[in-house]
């Protein structure tokens, strides 16, 4: 099968390469999935440049969210098993772990549908406890992460800010259904945030940035609000000042998906079962901007990398001779 590997870790670009290597062959409680789509996440790029807090042994082939299909023929959704990742024609995953993909979704969007919103239903619900008529503020909306946030925001009954960066990253905020969209290029994110709520600021904001973008955050946080850290896009991690936390009367919450699936599995599923059923009704769907072939993994991951894509880029092994669809 052919299979992309990072033999050393670098930029996407310089150090995956495709390869003609063996299926790999599954352990105890794994399954052996055929890949129909992989969708790339920012951990991807942060893996290959070891940057990243999983750091498998050498070589190993990334892709971490996949759309596969079981041996039965069952679609399903998976996280693969490193470092046996999912930019490739196979992969391996727990089978306990396996969850059904949407039949109102297609493979991208279901590859699409795991991490992120997974990621942004934990954050806005179990984490911040997001109510219908707050106003949520989500940071870099048109991306991968962002996205999911604002639709499950808005799926949750409130209104939402969407700071981007760039006109296109605007308009792509808008599509989603952002009721307001900040070009912090261009506009002043503290004075908009400020105008738009009548001085209030924003009872939940939803930060996988960092930086810049965190301090902003604790400047327009209304009283009781919730900043939900879930990221630093950014590279940047701030240091709170927690003495501003407490003066101004916010919180500041922390969200590491990954340790629900080892201290709390069934709200994971739990969780999917909410998703499902928002997609099935049509108030969620994942954005997916670029559906690229296995050939061209690399150079997608390397632009998501960059920051410069919206929504989500996903690899679909069954394209042919290098064809977008």
């Amino acid at each position: 099968m052919q299979a992309w590997q990072v033999h050393q870790n670098g930029e996407p670009s310089e150090v995956m390469r495709l390869d003609d290597v063996a299926r790999p062959v599954p352990g105890e409680g794994q399954v052996l999935l055929k890949v129909r789509a992989a969708n790339i996440n920012f951990p991807d790029a942060l893996m290959i440049r070891g940057h990243y807090q999983v750091q498998p042994p050498l070589p190993f082939t990334p892709g971490v969210e996949i759309c596969g299909e079981t041996e039965e023929g069952r679609r399903v959704i998976a996280n693969p098993a490193l470092p046996y990742g999912g930019f490739a024609e196979y992969a391996l995953a727990d089978a306990a772990a396996l969850l059904p993909a949407p039949d109102a979704l297609d493979d991208a969007e279901a590859a699409a549908l795991h991490i992120g919103y997974q990621t942004g239903w934990f954050g806005l619900h179990r984490r911040a406890h997001l109510e219908a008529g707050e106003t949520l503020l989500v940071h870099a909306a048109a991306g991968g992460v962002g996205s999911a946030a604002v639709q499950l925001g808005k799926a949750a009954g409130a209104t939402v800010i969407g700071v981007v960066g760039g006109a296109e990253k605007a308009a792509v905020a808008r599509e989603l259904g952002c009721d307001v969209v900040i070009d912090r290029r261009t506009e002043d994110v503290i004075a908009t945030v400020k105008q738009a709520t009548g001085g209030r600021g924003a009872d939940v904001i939803y930060d996988p940035v960092g930086g810049e973008a965190y301090t902003q955050s604790t400047k327009v946080v209304a009283f009781e609000g919730r900043i939900v850290v879930v990221g630093f896009a950014s590279g940047s991690i701030p240091k709170p000042a927690l003495n501003h936390a407490l003066v101004k009367n916010y919180s500041i919450l922390g969200l590491h998906w990954g340790l629900y699936g080892t201290k709390n599995p069934k709200l994971i599923q739990h969780c999917h079962e909410q998703l499902t059923d928002l997609a099935a009704r049509g108030a969620i769907k994942p954005l997916i901007s670029e559906r690229v072939p296995l050939s061209g993994a690399a150079a997608a991951v390397q632009r998501v990398a960059d920051g410069v894509t919206t929504g989500r880029v996903t690899v679909l092994p069954s394209l042919e001779n290098g064809a977008t669809a």
